[in-house]
């Protein structure tokens, strides 16, 4: 399935590919992502269709560590950060989402 194995049976080296792998498919759909004519929930479907299947090629057969669990999250929540991007607050400043928020927005369907 193209998995990388070593004699470690380490996955560190295997997801940090498999995250570049999303990043360059992310950034090879930046028109889309970029789009103002599109909204959030159609640029979260097109996440979910190209770059996230991308990036979990291969996982049926991964045995994480939380560290690597961790990985794979926070590439997701920078994705979604930029899909989202900023709130504004009651007073007036803008601010990143959190990660209770994020997780909301995609109704607790995240990649791991």
């Amino acid at each position: 399935m193209g998995s990388q194995i070593n004699g470690k049976n380490s996955l560190k080296e295997e997801i940090r590919l498999r995250i570049q792998a999303g990043n360059r498919s992310l950034f090879a759909n930046t028109k889309l992502r970029t789009n103002k004519d599109l909204n959030a929930a159609s640029k979260l479907q097109i996440y979910k269709s190209i770059i996230r299947p991308t990036v979990t090629y291969g996982c049926e057969t991964w045995d994480m560590t939380i560290t690597e669990q961790n990985h794979l999250l926070v590439f997701e929540r920078r994705i979604l950060r930029k899909i989202y991007g900023p709130t504004l607050d009651s007073d007036g400043t803008w601010r990143i989402k959190t990660n209770e928020e994020l997780e909301m927005l995609i109704k607790k369907k995240k990649i791991l």
